[in-house]
């Protein structure tokens, strides 16, 4: 009598809720395969995204780990053996550089990527690689085959080669989370799939549109003519190769639209995905977001969730429905949507984190238009990085930037920064005629104005606005002046909402024609668009000077 072996199955999750059948684990590698690699196709890597999608739970055809899936409380290690398994299979196939990339990529893809050495809050590479674990079925190798990998013949390494491999590894890990997290959400059903978006070309037709609209109904005024002569001549360098670029044009020269139609036509004709927009304030973010929303609905409910803000001050109580909000949450880990609005810290630590869910979104960086708006106010403390970083995406990863802003830094290496952009191409029409032509205020030195003069002589203006260096400053001038008519305050003191309450009413009272005396911080510099015929700078550097002359006759409707 011949006995029959039962086959074993192997799973990667138990069942979801109200279904009995469980995830088979042959399936969720093959499927997170296929995404790792469509996420990585069009920089050419995606046969390594295959590979790590393939490897990354191979450590679950133990027995183990689906005693663990049955209710078992023994902790098992599934992570390594997938990282051991590319480390010794690609680094016999003269790939050591990239295998060793894979290895961190597959045994940090549930505790994030560690240090090669010398691991801290995470077990290093090199330790979990001798570490023992339990050894996953053969059975694997009849369900996963494996890939030949080659490194894209486009891709090149910079001057300082650790650094490209090290963002080459965090783009790859961010591919193989990405589609790890969408393949097991959608086997559990819990988020409702990815958005439907509109297209680039869609985008572009609507940008279009509004701006035929905006032209025809504008009035007759030198700022709206000079705006629309900049707008043309930006949008007539769309075809323009990938690369870096600059926007320099004073504040009030209509950076915002010209900066996303520019975007939104050289996603279109270069093939890219998205439009990122990143700003340094969450002031800036609120109005830009709305702005975008107004420019490229074309519903009467606005319901345009296709572009996604991601920032800490973001309220979801401004999001209606369940299911809108499941998709939005998905859009802000990932970054699919075709337009995202973030803050220069959510942007650059992600670039630079080794969490899962921190990482997750930067593949979706790549293929993309980047635009620094106000790119003046990075850092310098971390300005090298930041810079390395961006100068990454465009060699290697399919991203234009562009460096938008009214008071732009000397970045490029030749302006003498070591380790710049080697070159960047300026879209404006000769930014120095520009100012000339946009001159709108005159800036006076008062000297030294003791707080008591200062409130005197703002509480004799109907409509100034004061910016000062400190909260603790505009708290106590805003106490001084605070039994005057339309006396606001503004800082990052106040959360999102008490800031966008503020601002609208200064808005409107400007508009009114109605008495309004903000006293602020410098948040209200760059970039937020009010109209006043008086400003007041306490002294600062000539940049914040530039910055706050824009809050100044910014529409030019009155004498310089």
């Amino acid at each position: 009598m011949t006995g029959r072996t039962t086959e074993v199955r192997y799973y990667a999750h138990s069942p979801r809720e109200g279904h009995g059948q469980w995830h088979l684990l042959a399936d969720h590698l093959q499927a997170t395969g296929r995404l790792a690699a469509g996420f990585l196709t069009e920089v050419g890597w995606q046969e390594v995204g295959r590979a790590i999608g393939l490897l990354h739970d191979v450590g679950k055809y133990t027995t183990e780990f689906q005693e663990r899936l049955k209710g078992s409380r023994r902790r098992v290690n599934h992570a390594t053996a997938g990282a051991h398994i590319a480390h010794k299979h690609y680094g016999l196939d003269g790939q050591k550089a990239i295998a060793k990339l894979m290895a961190f990529c597959v045994a940090g893809h549930h505790a994030g990527l560690a240090n090669g050495t010398n691991g801290q809050t995470i077990k290093s590479l090199e330790d979990r690689l001798k570490d023992r674990f339990p050894l996953p079925d053969p059975a694997w190798k009849s369900e996963v085959a494996m890939p030949r990998i080659d490194r894209p013949k486009h891709f090149r390494v910079s001057e300082t080669p650790g650094f490209t491999l090290a963002f080459l590894c965090r783009m790859l890990f961010s591919a193989l989370v990405d589609a790890d997290f969408l393949d097991t959400e959608a086997w559990y059903g819990g988020r409702g799939g990815r958005g439907q978006y509109p297209s680039i070309r869609d985008l572009c037709s609507r940008v279009d549109r509004h701006i035929d609209h905006t032209l025809e109904n504008a009035k007759a005024s030198m700022v709206n003519a000079k705006r629309a002569s900049v707008l043309k001549h930006v949008l007539g360098r769309a075809g323009v190769g990938p690369g870096v670029f600059t926007l320099t044009v004073p504040t009030g020269g209509g950076k915002t639209l010209t900066s996303l139609a520019f975007a939104l036509h050289h996603a279109l004709t270069h093939q890219l995905h998205r439009v990122i927009y990143v700003l340094p304030f969450t002031t800036i973010i609120e109005q830009t977001a709305k702005t975008f929303r107004d420019v490229l609905s074309e519903s009467e409910s606005k319901d345009v969730d296709f572009v996604v803000e991601h920032h800490s001050a973001f309220d979801e109580r401004d999001v209606s429905g369940r299911e809108s909000l499941d998709k939005l949450k998905l859009a802000m880990e990932n970054w699919d949507a075709p337009v995202i609005v973030t803050t220069t810290v959510q942007f650059f630590e992600s670039l630079f984190a080794n969490r899962p869910s921190r990482c997750r979104k930067l593949h979706n960086i790549a293929n993309s238009v980047v635009v620094l708006d106000e790119v003046q106010a990075l850092p310098l403390g971390v300005l090298r990085p930041c810079v390395a970083a961006m100068s990454e995406l465009v060699r290697n990863w399919r991203t234009s930037l562009v460096l938008c802003t009214a008071t732009q830094p000397a970045l490029a290496r030749k302006d003498g920064f070591t380790g710049g952009f080697k070159g960047t191409t300026e879209l404006a029409p000769d930014p120095q005629s520009l100012y000339r032509e946009l001159k709108r205020t005159r800036v006076y030195n008062e000297g030294e104005v003791d707080d008591g003069e200062l409130s005197t002589r703002l509480s004799a203006e109907h409509q100034v606005l004061c910016i000062v260096n400190t909260r603790r400053h505009a708290r106590e001038l805003f106490g001084a002046l605070r039994d005057h008519a339309g006396v606001a305050h503004l800082s990052t003191a106040m959360c999102g909402r008490h800031r966008r309450r503020q601002l609208e009413m200064v808005r409107q009272h400007l508009a009114d024609a109605r008495p309004v005396r903000l006293i602020a911080t410098s948040l209200v510099e760059a970039g937020v668009d009010l109209d006043f015929p008086v400003v007041w700078r306490a002294m600062a550097g000539l940049e914040s000077i530039a910055q706050a002359a824009g809050r100044c006759n910014r529409e030019g409707l009155r004498p310089v």
